[in-house]
């Protein structure tokens, strides 16, 4: 029967169970037989094998109730421009590219959240960027996933007030070899300072019934202004987020 050291305690392997035994316990009196078992005689196993299993299954009980790190957490790394352009793979970056500025920017308007204090800026040429999320990777079990559980994909985007722009999402739910299971795609939006405030508006959608297997979530944005101005007068974006509530 082996034992395995713990700072001032020691593990004393008996049936797979590894009993936690202090050294008070076993301190004076012991005999040669019970100095080699850790001070733990025949006919004290079952108390202290007892002690275990429910040490054990307060332990397996607290793991159990700790939430998953993925439940409800944006999935999106650096969503508002934090750290730049980090994270996003850049798919189109045309005229003067993307670029991040702080909030609220030149012509630019308030945004309802305080904590996102920058966003990403585009261009007089399209400018998409795309994130692609592997779920496993990030903690979800393939059998849950297969459950189909709500996905939920926001983003925030604007426009400035002195030039128009347009704006485009495409998100799509994929399997492991990446193929669409569903994909949301609304139609373009075109901003004009002529006839709205081109102020930050937040698009939302949940993806529900798309079937097993999914695997990664593809989430691409963007768009360019409509005056081609050299600079960034095009449609601006931040707070992107996709969560799975599985």
């Amino acid at each position: 029967m082996g034992k395995i050291h713990f700072g001032n305690t020691e593990a004393l392997c008996a049936d797979d169970l590894s009993v936690v035994i202090d050294r008070r316990e076993r301190t004076g009196g012991c005999t040669d037989t019970e100095r080699r078992t850790g001070g733990v005689t025949r006919s004290r196993l079952p108390q202290v094998r007892a002690r275990a299993r429910h040490r054990n299954s307060a332990l397996r009980k607290r793991v159990e109730e700790l939430p998953s790190p993925t439940m409800a957490t944006n999935l999106l790394k650096n969503p508002c421009g934090e750290e730049q352009l980090e994270c996003w793979e850049i798919t189109e970056n045309g005229g003067s590219e993307w670029r991040v500025e702080e909030m609220p920017g030149d012509c630019g308007h308030a945004i309802c959240d305080e904590a996102m204090t920058k966003y990403f800026a585009t261009s007089f040429e399209l400018c998409l960027k795309k994130q692609v999320v592997d779920l496993l990777a990030e903690g979800f079990q393939a059998d849950a996933l297969d459950a189909q559980p709500p996905v939920t994909v926001e983003d925030w985007y604007c426009g400035r007030s002195d030039c128009g722009c347009t704006y485009q999402l495409s998100v799509s739910l994929l399997d492991e070899n990446q193929e669409i299971l569903q994909e949301f795609k609304p139609d373009n939006v075109t901003l004009d300072p002529d006839s709205d405030d081109c102020s930050w508006r937040q698009v939302t959608h949940t993806f529900s019934d798309y079937g097993p297997g999914l695997r990664f979530i593809s989430f691409e944005h963007g768009g360019q202004d409509s005056k081609f101005w050299d600079g960034w007068f095009g449609v601006r974006v931040t707070g992107s987020s996709v969560t799975v509530q599985a």
